[in-house]
């Protein structure tokens, strides 16, 4: 039996539809992964495997081939597992309910007893299942009130593979989507200052520097003997950094999600980033890349500030 289960992948800070393709088929014994997914997707098998069989399933000992289409885009990460399980357990007709599948976009990672994990991406991926109409998400618990930021989109966090069998046996029955007041979180998230500019005595000229270049989210550059005060200056700078708007909140999170930055406490990043990477950091990290496309420092200090260490070279080297 041939079955389609959307899922979603993330390239940079955006992410795009993946179609997971489960063809099961009685002749021969292979499990068989194919469009161009990396060693944590190809591991994925056994990870589903077991989480079937955890949880009173069975797993084909019969022919299965899984295709990630398009099978041109590298897929990597461990998200895959709940699309690949579900698409394997409708395949093998273990699970009869299917009038949703067509509906949702599925994306978590399995523990080897069916448990749902954190996954990156969890917010693009909502505003890409806004765009492309679909009408709700399915993903792990962890991720649910970061996804439920997107409205329009009916946000589900599963706790395990059973949760999720269940959903679709119920129809949708079985859960209730996440709500979430956007608005209400932003104004009500206090953010502690952890370095206070007014702290700072003296250096009059570089302070009203700092304030220039904060106001005008300009780019500065200490430069200077040890113990001028350019980190303890720089480390103050977030203090007098503009509130974040809603929009620049969302797209700050966003990035940071993305760049598994986002912890399960965080829903929305309120506090304008500041990132200090060391003087020693190669370019690749400081401005992001890969063959899989990543955030760098720069990217995490979107809307906010980064302080290059004590280093007038590396600052040259890419200011210049």
């Amino acid at each position: 039996m041939f079955i389609k289960i959307h899922g979603s992948s993330v390239h940079g800070v955006d992410a795009i539809p993946i179609t997971v393709e489960v063809n099961w088929t009685a002749q021969g014994k292979e499990y068989c992964i194919v469009g161009l997914p990396d060693a944590a997707v190809k591991e994925s098998i056994r990870r589903v495997e077991s989480a079937l069989k955890a949880n009173k399933f069975e797993m084909p000992r019969t022919r299965i081939v899984i295709n990630l289409a398009p099978a041109d885009i590298k897929k990597s990460g461990t998200a895959f597992d709940l699309p690949i399980a579900i698409g394997i357990l409708v395949a093998s007709e273990q699970l009869h309910s299917t009038a949703l599948l067509n509906e949702f976009i599925i994306m978590g990672e399995l523990s080897l007893d069916g448990e749902l994990r954190h996954i990156r991406g969890a917010l693009p991926i909502a505003i890409q299942t806004k765009r492309d109409g679909f009408k709700g998400l399915i993903l792990p618990s962890s991720n649910e009130k970061e996804a439920a930021m997107v409205d329009q989109v009916d946000v589900y966090g599963m706790r395990t593979l059973k949760d999720v069998v269940n959903f679709f046996r119920s129809e949708g029955n079985s859960a209730s989507p996440a709500r979430i007041d956007m608005k209400d979180i932003f104004l009500q998230q206090q953010v502690a200052v952890e370095n206070d500019f007014a702290e700072v005595r003296g250096q009059e000229n570089i302070k009203r520097a700092l304030e220039i270049a904060a106001a005008g989210g300009h780019n500065v550059i200490l430069i200077g003997p040890p113990g001028a005060g350019k980190t303890m200056l720089a480390k103050r700078l977030p203090s007098i950094l503009p509130p974040l708007t809603l929009e620049e909140a969302l797209e700050s999170t966003k990035i940071h999600s993305v760049a598994g930055k986002l912890s399960e406490e965080t829903i929305l990043i309120t506090k304008r980033p500041f990132r200090s990477p060391h003087h020693t950091i190669s370019d690749a990290a400081l401005v992001g890349g890969g063959s899989t496309p990543q955030p760098g420092e720069i990217s995490l200090a979107h809307n906010g500030v980064y302080f290059l260490m004590n280093c007038q070279n590396s600052s040259e080297r890419f200011w210049k």
